[in-house]
């Protein structure tokens, strides 16, 4: 990378402002990098448009950036990526910009690419749910140092810190207590950790499609103090004994008015110890 002349290096980048050539159509823009290396003219255009099919952009060879919208102009910037097959295709948070349904169309094509035609990419971005879409393996980082990582699994059901725990999924951290039995109690709930945890004080990380709303009584008392309709589920905050808790509920059908008192439980999923810090 450092001995070498860009054009000679094989590496490609897709930047975050898609970085395109305002005064090159389509083709040119997707066949630039090819030219620079000295691939001939009938090769890179053949090429060229080969990368805009498999981004699904034929027949906008001759358009304008200008022309483009934000969505087609990021495939653009994808195809010219692409078009070179580097060894390594760097991605500068490639979808920060679309609209959310654009996004997940997107990431799905990245993956698609990147598996069939097998290369390694290091992906940049600050979106917990495009991390986990797109990757085999995660890196967090943290204030510029690199905290435990692992598969998108690991991370979001067993991770191994307090940062890496809240960094992915939103997890609200609770303290507890260990016990010499094994188990973890956080208020009037007991806890059995997937892995063995010394006893003293530890924080339990908390999805929050983790909670189960039951009949007042039951589990951690909690009155509801806001409440949000997402569509597909509702966006509750609780306040308990144990502080503010955020809910993800999919019960559609049962609809909390503002100030109910309900019990909150905890499923086997989205729950994990860590060390206090």
């Amino acid at each position: 990378m450092t001995t070498l002349g860009p054009a000679q290096r094989n590496v490609s980048m897709m930047f975050q402002s898609y970085a395109l050539f305002p005064h090159m159509d389509v083709l040119e823009n997707v066949g630039y990098g090819l030219r620079m290396s000295g691939v001939a003219k009938d090769v890179t255009r053949q090429r060229a448009q080969e990368a805009l099919r498999n981004v699904g952009l034929v027949d906008f060879d001759t358009r304008l950036p200008s022309e483009l919208s934000g969505g087609q102009q990021q495939r653009v910037a994808l195809a010219r990526a692409l078009v070179l097959e580097p060894a390594v295709l760097l991605f500068d948070e490639p979808l920060s910009n679309p609209d959310a349904r654009l996004r997940r169309e997107m990431r799905e094509e990245i993956r698609t690419l990147q598996q069939r035609l097998q290369l390694t990419v290091a992906y940049v971005t600050h979106d917990q749910s495009e991390a986990l879409a797109v990757s085999d393996q995660i890196i967090v980082m943290d204030q510029g140092k690199h905290r435990p990582g692992g598969t998108p699994q690991q991370l979001y059901e067993t991770p191994a810190s307090a940062f890496v725990a809240g960094f992915m999924g939103e997890a609200m951290l609770f303290p507890a207590t260990s016990e010499p039995d094994g188990s973890v109690r956080l208020g009037p709930l007991r806890i059995t950790p997937r892995q063995p945890v010394p006893a003293g004080a530890v924080q339990v990380a908390v999805r929050p499609e983790a909670w189960h709303l039951v009949p007042a009584g039951q589990g951690v008392a909690a009155r509801l103090a806001k409440r949000a309709y997402l569509g597909s589920n509702y966006e509750y905050t609780f306040d308990t004994a144990l502080g503010a808790i955020f809910v993800v509920s999919p019960e559609l059908g049962r609809v909390l008015d503002i100030g109910s008192e309900v019990g909150l439980e905890l499923a086997g999923h989205g729950v994990s110890v860590v060390q206090a810090r």
